[in-house]
């Protein structure tokens, strides 16, 4: 490699970590600002079930929620997402209902089952924004599909905490059940979190309900697309540790190279 190309690589990192510093510091306010003058355009069918089913009243034991926004939220996610991704938010659902109503916890039934379908529309492409990441993406879609149908600004605001907190389970676990069940549920699917809890006859009624469909390939596969197309969204989230993997020149800068691009002498 030449000087001259090495300087221009040492220059591009150094402004991908300028960047990345800049991000870190100003994430917790944007994550609280809407995305109202970037929402993304209409989303696509392609790939998604081809005609909205209707939904068994139970599983495993667990109630599905029957409500006019319920069954909308179901038709909405059944078209714009594929059937990997909704089948999943539907076992999100039901495995956190199964541990919860063990536990006889109280909670509003409705607002998790909507919270849990609409909880990974961040993953789409139709709602990904340049810069948030999937969570907030998420959390923004469902918010605005629930203030277009007159939902409460309160229930709005607590399932765009529900899915803006669902991939971190330590903090999620310390807010409301509703919050609480969407991480538990959608962890003990992606990575099998707790799944001994579960009796083996209703965890064998969710699968066969809603079936995985390939789900551990395509997760691989979303994360990647995620970490090429909107890699600085990815920065301090552990979706860069499988672009950091997969990825050739990976350049999102580790929670190290942030700490040692600060501008302090110590």
């Amino acid at each position: 490699m030449t000087d001259e190309n090495k300087s221009a690589k040492k220059f591009a990192r150094r402004t991908m970590l300028q960047h990345g510093a800049g991000i870190a510091a100003v994430g917790a306010i944007s994550a609280l600002a809407t995305t109202a003058s970037t929402a993304p355009a209409a989303a696509r069918t392609t790939g998604a079930k081809s005609t909205p089913g209707t939904l068994p009243s139970t599983v495993a034991g667990v109630r599905i929620p029957d409500s006019g926004l319920a069954r909308e939220a179901v038709t909405y996610a059944q078209k714009v997402c594929s059937g990997t991704i909704f089948n999943h938010s539907l076992r999100t659902y039901l495995f956190g209902a199964l541990i919860f109503d063990r536990r006889g916890v109280t909670y509003d039934r409705e607002l998790v089952f909507v919270a849990a379908v609409l909880h990974d529309l961040g993953l789409v492409e139709a709602f990904r924004t340049p810069t948030e990441r999937f969570e907030v993406d998420g959390a923004d879609a469902a918010r605005r599909f629930l203030t277009e149908r007159h939902v409460p600004a309160e229930r709005a605001e607590l399932v765009w905490d529900a899915i803006a907190l669902h991939t971190n389970v330590g903090i999620a676990t310390r807010k409301r059940p509703e919050i609480a069940m969407i991480s538990v549920g959608s962890g003990m699917d992606f990575a099998g979190n707790d799944l001994e809890q579960l009796p083996s006859d209703a965890f064998e009624d969710v699968l066969t309900t809603f079936p995985r469909e390939g789900f551990k390939k395509n997760a691989i596969d979303t994360i990647l697309s995620l970490c090429r197309t909107k890699p600085m969204a990815e920065l301090m989230h552990p979706f860069a540790e499988v672009g950091r993997r997969h990825i050739p020149d990976f350049s999102v800068p580790t929670v190290e190279d942030l700490v040692l691009a600060a501008p302090f002498t110590e």
